[in-house]
């Protein structure tokens, strides 16, 4: 839906682009020939294709980008403006060497992989882009999640900072619409695996057994 993929953006992307975790994105990898003469694009693209079917046949969906009319430069700027997880370095040097050069988008850390390591090595690396955007994702979450104990500290908590606000909540319309009314907030989310706690409703002081999750729509 528009609002998952809104969410995707807003939750990991950065002022380069979109970042895409790896389980979600189309292409996992780019791979980026690059060649200065006709000698040195014959074996840069010789040794990239092996990579590239290597990869397919681990099945990942890789982009082979061996187009002429731009730079290497621009096609590095291109993919991190998509998103791609991981980019794939490929020069003249690199074949000598029997290696090749990862960008990942998420850290833009960038390290040099032995050839016969390198499936391996980008497998792994997929599997920690993963985790360290769900990381990193939960840990901005929690850290501007809040709780409140009365009605005062939830509207001055509103208009001081961003973020979740758990309140406890008696579960009656009349107060989530009057505590919306009065602060254009609203209950965004009742979890699944929710503490049972005994407390007081936020607006009305009645029994509430449960803390809810309440913010504003921006």
């Amino acid at each position: 839906s528009t609002r998952l993929i809104g969410a995707l953006i807003m939750a990991h992307s950065d002022d380069d682009g979109l970042v895409l975790p790896p389980k979600l994105a189309t292409h996992q990898a780019v791979i980026v020939p690059i060649w200065k003469n006709d000698e040195e694009k014959t074996e840069v693209l010789a040794f990239a294709q092996g990579i590239n079917q290597e990869l397919i046949g681990a099945g990942l969906n890789p982009i082979f980008d061996d187009r002429e009319e731009h730079k290497p430069g621009w096609k590095f700027a291109e993919y991190e403006l998509i998103g791609i997880p991981l980019r794939l370095e490929i020069g003249p040097r690199d074949v000598r060497a029997n290696s090749c050069f990862v960008a990942r988008r998420d850290t833009k850390e960038k390290f040099s992989v032995a050839r016969d390591a390198l499936t391996t090595a980008v497998l792994q690396t997929l599997e920690a882009i993963q985790a360290n955007l769900y990381t990193r994702a939960l840990n901005f979450r929690n850290e501007n999640t809040y709780a409140v104990e009365t009605y005062e500290e939830f509207k001055t908590s509103l208009e001081s900072r961003a973020g979740f606000l758990l309140a406890h909540f008696c579960g009656s319309a009349t107060c989530e619409t009057k505590i919306s009314g009065e602060t254009k907030a609203t209950i965004r989310l009742l979890t699944f695996d929710f503490a049972k706690e005994e407390g007081a409703c936020v607006y009305c002081g009645q029994s509430s057994q449960r803390r809810v999750h309440f913010a504003k729509a921006y």
